[in-house]
């Protein structure tokens, strides 16, 4: 017999750098989840890396739970690509950098299983559109 879902959780949490403190305390604690349990078990499946991670919990009525890891937020993505800090403040005037066509191909790659886009075309325009609001000119 399958477990009765209680609530699913989402949050974005570092790669193998997972705390019991706020949001991790905040967001499980109310529904009774062993935290120290999920923080050993994330840190362990993402040790090495040095991205932000999308974590959807699924948290049963026992008390039990499951999740599933993301790839990371294409901003993140293309942060890291181009070696920028932070986005635009004002991406309609200000520009912070330059990404080229190849570079949103891997990206597009990479993110495409969490994309809601039927191929790599599609993808790819999704991550360019991430990129005008960040305000990283695209070169083709």
């Amino acid at each position: 017999m399958a477990k009765k879902v209680k609530t699913m959780i989402k949050l974005q949490l570092p790669a193998g750098k997972a705390t019991p403190a706020p949001p991790v305390g905040t967001a499980l604690g109310p529904h009774g989840i062993n935290i120290a349990a999920f923080v050993k078990e994330f840190n362990d499946r993402t040790a090495g890396g040095d991205m932000i991670i999308p974590v959807e919990m699924t948290v049963f009525e026992d008390r039990t739970f499951t999740f599933i890891l993301k790839t990371p937020p294409a901003s993140n993505l293309i942060m890291k690509a181009i070696g920028l800090a932070k986005g635009s403040a004002n991406p309609l005037t200000t520009k912070v950098g330059k990404i080229t066509a190849q570079q949103i191909k891997e990206i597009a790659e990479k993110k495409m299983p969490d994309l809601n886009a039927n191929d790599l075309a599609a993808a790819e325009k999704i991550i360019r559109g991430t990129c005008r609001s960040m305000g990283v000119e695209v070169i083709d």
